[in-house]
């Protein structure tokens, strides 16, 4: 079974990738965000991605656990 695709629109963009965790409810805080990122659980368009302050704009994939995101 295929993980369903959660799409994001963001109202400001770029923005940080701790926060589209945060705010998307996929963890409960920036701190954790900050920490599964560090801890490599977070891929950017297919990529691991360890900076918590990467730039997301629309077109980027995320994946964490088991959530895909779509920015738009």
């Amino acid at each position: 079974m295929s993980t369903p695709t959660i799409f994001v629109v963001l109202t400001q963009s770029p923005t940080e990738l701790f926060k589209i965790l945060k705010f998307e409810g996929l963890v409960a805080s920036g701190a954790e965000a900050k920490q599964a990122i560090s801890d490599g659980l977070v891929f950017v368009n297919g990529e691991l991605e360890t900076r918590k302050r990467k730039k997301i704009v629309a077109g980027d994939e995320i994946q964490f656990l088991d959530s895909q995101l779509t920015i738009r």
